[in-house]
């Protein structure tokens, strides 16, 4: 390379996720914000496209728990369930909207408090949406960076990215 040209640009890596399998279904503990590992590596739709999580209304066709299932999954992690209304929700980890699945390896029990909960966590995931559907970032890395730590992405967001995205999300925006 000659002195002062810039490096070849890298290509963007659109190789499949590469999420660990599930390898524990009882004794989970949430560590902070973030699940138990081996109860909850995140589980993802193999033939999810980002032209599907990209169309408006995409999730509504593919959001599918059961009751039954989010008792197990709050069994497993040893919280009683119902929670009261706002105190914890059962997430997924790797969202719909990024191609998530309904299976229990992407199912946890996210507390709202203490911050970031998962009201913070809803931030990640449209930050990451607009990312991919924006042709930024490709669909199996935004997987990855969300199941492996979604908070390192969330502090990562300046306080004028977190604004915007609350503007642009205000389902919880007003309460915080």
């Amino acid at each position: 390379m000659a002195v002062g040209a810039a490096p070849a640009p890298v290509p963007p890596d659109y190789s499949p996720a590469k999420l660990d399998l599930r390898s524990k279904a009882s004794g989970c503990h949430v560590a902070g914000p973030l699940p138990d590992h081996a109860c909850t590596p995140g589980a993802i739709f193999a033939t999810t496209s980002v032209d599907t999580i990209c169309t408006q209304g995409y999730t509504k066709t593919v959001r599918n728990v059961s009751t039954t299932l989010k008792k197990r999954v709050y069994q497993e992690y040893g919280i009683a369930y119902p929670q009261p209304t706002g105190s914890y929700e059962a997430d997924h980890l790797v969202p719909l909207e990024l191609g998530g699945s309904n299976d229990i390896a992407n199912l946890f029990p996210e507390a709202a408090s203490p911050q970031p909960g998962f009201k913070e966590k809803d931030l990640v995931e449209n930050y990451l949406h607009q990312q991919v559907c924006n042709g930024d970032l490709p669909l199996p890395r935004a997987q990855e960076k969300i199941a492996t730590d979604w908070v390192t992405v969330y502090n990562s967001l300046s306080p004028d990215e977190i604004t915007q995205l609350k503007a642009q999300y205000t389902s919880w925006a007003n309460k915080n």
